[in-house]
């Protein structure tokens, strides 16, 4: 029994929300990755506390965060980081394009792990780069799809000309927790070709079951050099309309090469996320603990609802992120699954294509909602299926 009501019903039509505006009223939306949840009690009062203040001039990040964020990497992971090492940007996609700007020269290529969340792909694309791919290998058992790493396709992957190998762990949207022994052999390789790596950890703290999460850059100080770790509350807390995303990069010469990318280009962060990740990372673990547990039996609902009325359908069944990923190639549908169950079911699940190779034919869906709104939208999938 949680001391938080997630399974409350917020109307979210009206208040300008992505999610929920994007493809209608009559549509149940599964899709991009916010939470239907409130944030926790204390952000929500530390705003209020923020506004009456009154105003909203310019305003530095506060030494506080810092220090906090500093603690908690000590604390969760062993980590240790100076709080001069901390770069405050407003989001994890602008971020990712910083980056992608920073190193290397255009011609160049940057390796990823597809099927990976979209802007991994086009960040490179932006900046005269070639996105080069080194597939996640897929085994199902029983329904079941879980992804490896496969280490030999990633080094053959790497030329002269490849300078960044951009990592998503936990990774979106197949849902694995790399182990250290995973990341200790990525990390290796890494350093055999030299390539800089940027680690997107935005769901780092959404792990379920007994699972840990492990930043790369903890592994060694000399990985750490070579390894700029993006990092927001935004996913945990439920903020991302906050705008307060980190990188922590521990190579002086790396955090330059940023910032000097940044400059005049990236804006600073919100004044009101700055408030709320505070807030967030100094009195919401509470509120995550018990997110965590719903999260866990929402999907254990997701994998069970497949199972037995999806009987051709793959998932995955995640160990991090609130991201399931389906496999309806089985299925034989008309036309796209996105499509077919947005004008067939009214819900909006995204699109498998957008993500790379081994995308297509597959959905991602959002299970961070209220039960009884999870439930029905399955109810209006299996019924659209129904119907061939």
């Amino acid at each position: 029994m949680t001391d938080y009501n997630f399974d409350d019903q917020i109307e979210r039509r009206g208040t300008g929300s992505v999610k929920w505006e994007q493809y209608g009223n009559e549509v149940l939306p599964l899709w991009v990755a916010d939470m239907d949840f409130p944030a926790p009690p204390p952000v929500i009062e530390a705003l209020h506390r923020r506004i009456e203040h009154g105003v909203f001039g310019y305003s530095f990040d506060p030494k506080p965060l810092r220090a906090v964020i500093q603690e908690r990497l000590a604390q969760r992971y062993q980590w240790e980081i100076e709080p001069s090492q901390i770069m405050f940007l407003p989001g994890i996609v602008s971020a990712f394009n910083v980056v992608n700007r920073a190193i290397g020269e255009a011609g160049d290529a940057v390796l990823m792990q597809p099927p990976v969340y979209p802007p991994f792909l086009s960040a490179p694309v932006n900046f005269g780069k070639t996105a080069a791919y080194a597939e996640l290998d897929c085994t199902l058992d029983k329904g079941i799809l879980r992804y490896h790493l496969n280490f030999e396709a990633f080094e053959a992957a790497i030329t002269p000309r490849t300078k960044l190998f951009m990592l998503c762990n936990p990774h979106n949207p197949v849902g694995r927790v790399f182990t250290r022994d995973e990341l200790a052999r990525l990390a290796a390789i890494c350093e055999r070709h030299n390539l800089i790596i940027c680690s997107d950890e935005i769901h780092g703290d959404l792990i379920l079951d007994d699972r840990r999460h492990v930043p790369i850059a903890s592994l060694s100080p000399d990985i750490a050099r070579r390894t700029i770790t993006l990092m927001s509350p935004s996913k945990t807390f439920n903020i991302p309309g906050l705008g307060c995303g980190f990188a922590i990069i521990q190579n002086p010469d790396l955090m330059k090469q940023v910032q000097a990318a940044a400059a005049g280009i990236v804006g600073h962060s919100n004044l009101l996320g700055y408030t709320a990740a505070l807030a967030a990372y100094r009195d919401g673990q509470p509120w995550l603990d018990d997110l965590l547990a719903y999260l866990a039996a929402n999907r254990d609902f997701l994998t069970a609802y497949t199972q037995e009325h999806f009987p051709n359908v793959a998932l995955t069944h995640p160990e991090g992120t609130y991201l399931s990923w389906l496999d309806w190639r089985a299925v034989r549908l008309p036309e796209t699954p996105f499509k077919f169950f947005l004008e067939q079911a009214k819900v909006a699940l995204f699109d498998g294509t957008p993500f790379g190779p081994g995308g297509a034919g597959f959905t991602r869906l959002n299970f961070a909602c209220p039960r009884p709104v999870l439930a029905a939208a399955l109810e209006r999938m299996r019924a659209a299926l129904a119907q061939l």
